[in-house]
């Protein structure tokens, strides 16, 4: 396992609203500098309450840094311990959790939902059979996308939304198409729980947060109350940024959005994706999770990302997107008053996290003007280290 203490380095710096840390140089270091600021800039424009990022190389930091205050008008700054929601990038922790589980054969992709929730049914009986555990954790079940997720909204409750999934037909047969889902995805939980004998908050404790050393993750709306260095969530309205209560109903889909974690905890979790904790994250695990199923088109035509994105896939509690002909494992969250991103790139052994405590698509453009930034500068690199060989 690496070793997660690094000796920490303050940088003073004019603002007293950013601190900064960095852990290493390397070809990058140009890049995180000029992200830190463009971070800093970029958050203050918009008027963010609060935010902290990360960058990573191999199993080293390259730059991780908080921006604003937790609360907006507060008194307390966000720093690389503060807690944020992660929202749907929880899905990245269900993925490698139930791609363990089923390397340890407690179930199989294969199987049918039904088998371990017989109460789910579809209009189409057949059609219920057909859906099976590959499709949930893949996004292909072929249920409309964010089935009944107006209710969760809402804060109607599972155990009500579950029955209605028989008024459902598909729209396309599983495995065909994307479909994104939250609540659907969560039906993860049952199976694993059941498999297990455990519940699904315990499970990833124990098998991810506990040996990856991230200190301050936790599942579920109590425990993320109970901390006391956490971020308020914030909304955008037309007089700017409002303070608004943690709301509960997206904690009941665990595995789809039910994950806490600070900055410093998402730097060992984009570590641990890039290879550097095998006893975790097997290299066959983090093959499969990254493996493209189905083609996700929509996310072609994200408005700050369109013009980088050659093609878009859904993995196993991954997005795999072809960016500018690299490969970028990819999720992004949001959550009423949270917005979070997480990305690496398996070639260039590069990661980068941002999260937010106000909801802004200032971190879209940040997210893709660095990957943008990363790919020239290895292009760059790669001829000069060419034209040496050629004049050797």
């Amino acid at each position: 396992m690496s070793n997660w203490f690094f000796p920490i380095i303050s940088l003073p710096l004019v603002s007293l609203l950013f601190t900064t840390t960095s852990y290493a140089n390397s070809d990058f270091q140009g890049i995180s500098d000029t992200f830190k600021s463009q971070f800093h800039s970029q958050l203050k424009k918009n008027n963010v309450p609060g935010g902290a990022f990360v960058i990573v190389e191999n199993d080293q930091i390259l730059k991780m840094g908080a921006f604003g205050k937790r609360k907006k008008g507060g008194s307390l700054n966000v720093n690389t311990d503060t807690v944020f929601r992660l929202a749907s990038v929880s899905k990245t922790f269900a993925g490698s959790l139930s791609t363990m589980l089923v390397h340890e054969n407690k179930f199989s992709w294969d199987e049918p939902l039904q088998k371990y929730m017989p109460e789910f049914s579809l209009a189409d009986p057949k059609a219920s059979r057909e859906i099976n555990l590959g499709h949930l954790i893949g996004q292909s079940t072929g249920l409309m996308p964010n089935s009944y997720d107006n209710i969760l909204n809402a804060n109607g409750k599972l155990k009500k939304i579950i029955p209605k999934f028989s008024k459902l037909t598909l729209m396309c047969s599983p495995g065909s198409c994307y479909s994104y889902q939250n609540i659907a995805f969560s039906f993860m939980q049952p199976v694993i729980e059941q498999q297990t004998g455990k519940s699904y908050s315990n499970l990833v404790e124990q098998r991810i947060f506990q040996p990856l050393h991230m200190d301050t993750a936790s599942i579920g709306m109590d425990d993320f109350l109970a901390t006391k260095n956490r971020a308020s969530p914030h909304i955008k309205t037309r007089s700017g940024f409002k303070k608004v209560k943690v709301k509960p109903n997206y904690y009941q889909v665990e595995p789809a959005a039910g994950v806490n974690a600070s900055i410093k905890d998402l730097s060992k979790w984009l570590i641990a994706n890039l290879g550097n904790n095998p006893e975790v994250l097997s290299p066959q695990l983090l093959a499969e999770i990254k493996t493209p199923g189905v083609r996700t088109s929509k996310e072609l035509r994200r408005r700050e990302w369109k013009r980088y994105l050659d093609d878009a896939h859904y993995g196993k509690g991954w997005r795999v997107y072809n960016f500018e002909g690299e490969e970028l494992v990819y999720h992004a969250g949001w959550v009423a008053g949270y917005v979070a991103e997480v990305a690496y790139s398996p070639r260039l052994n590069i990661g980068m996290a941002m999260l937010l405590n106000g909801e802004s698509r200032v971190m879209a453009k940040l997210g893709a003007n660095f990957w943008h930034n990363v790919i020239k500068q290895q292009a760059k690199l790669s001829k000069e280290k060419a034209s040496q060989v050629a004049a050797r």
